[in-house]
């Protein structure tokens, strides 16, 4: 399909064209197909595969019969779907409707923070926490300086980063090869609003870099994918002038949204591993939004019931170890 036409078609960057020529720089296997963008990924050991489909828009029954093509085609055990779709009754019904089950093992939140950045600066700092404007103003009187940077020495900086925060917070991140060809592949100094974009930031402080964000344009929406922070000067609270210059960025651009990639539910556990980041994101005045969620389209249901049997043992074991 015309690369074009994909874009139009696509409400969310993990459908763009740009993000399918990123994918398949990594060795992944992309069909594209009637608006649709699907990896295909290999189950370890076997002869299988498993689809993946995620911020896609609403399935209907001709989807559901293309999609099952295509997993009979790909020798898939089932395709994963996560619609670019908020949760809504009758949409849950219609999914149960088309014979999709709710995924094992969801990959994407189902909730997410989204920003409304239309509003005037005046208007944003007022919905803010009052923690949140008062963390912004100590970094402003520390002198933290935001700065836009696509450089490769900037580059280096974030996965140097990148690397001390997952080691700091004992999250998966992916591998540097990864993130030097999404980078290699979106960067873009021109922003062209009608592709997918990505642009580093840096927030420095007594000339080290404490924290650096990679952040995707794409239409009328601003992203925050990937961040990382040093465990340096905490005190002067570098993320908070970062979010705050980014998000003004972002409004001069002429955006309207700001979709911060991901949250925990209406009443978060304070002993969740991703509290410290959804209360980060929240402090900004963004709105909780619940979207459809994750969903199976079983093409093999025998190797599908293995399959879930022994990604639960994986889990068990990975949470023991």
């Amino acid at each position: 399909m015309d690369p074009k036409k994909i874009n139009d078609l696509a409400s969310h960057p993990l459908q763009t064209h740009e993000w399918t020529t990123f994918r398949e720089k990594t060795g992944v296997k992309v069909v594209s197909e009637k608006g649709m963008q699907i990896t295909i990924h290999k189950v370890p050991r076997t002869s299988f595969n498993i689809g993946y489909f995620p911020k896609g828009k609403m399935p209907d029954k001709e989807m559901v019969r293309n999609l099952r093509e295509i997993g009979e085609k790909e020798n898939c055990v089932f395709i994963q779907l996560e619609p670019n779709i908020v949760f809504e009754k009758d949409n849950f019904n219609k999914m149960r409707e088309l014979g999709l089950v709710p995924s094992a093992h969801p990959l994407f939140t189902k909730y997410n923070f989204i920003l409304d950045i239309s509003k005037s600066e005046e208007e944003l700092l007022k919905n803010m926490h009052p923690k949140t404007r008062y963390n912004i103003r100590v970094a402003e009187k520390k002198g933290v300086k935001i700065e836009e940077d696509s450089s490769e020495k900037a580059f280096e900086e974030y996965l140097r980063l990148t690397e001390e925060t997952t080691t700091r917070q004992k999250f998966y991140a992916h591998t540097k090869n990864y993130h030097r060809l999404m980078w290699e592949t979106l960067r873009k100094n021109k922003i062209d609003k009608e592709k997918l974009t990505a642009h580093l930031f840096k927030a420095i402080y007594e000339k080290e870099v404490l924290v650096t964000w990679i952040v995707f344009v794409f239409k009328d929406t601003l992203y925050y994918p990937y961040g990382a922070s040093s465990s340096n000067h905490r005190e002067v609270m570098a993320s908070n002038l970062m979010m705050w210059e980014v998000i003004k960025w972002g409004k001069k651009l002429g955006l309207k949204y700001f979709d911060m990639w991901g949250s925990l539910g209406p009443n978060p556990d304070p002993k969740d591993p991703w509290f410290g980041f959804h209360r980060f994101k929240q402090g900004y005045g963004p709105k909780l939004t619940e979207y459809l969620g994750s969903y199976d389209l079983v093409i093999n249901k025998k190797a599908y019931l293995g399959y879930k049997a022994l990604n639960k043992l994986r889990w068990a074991f990975l949470r023991f170890k």
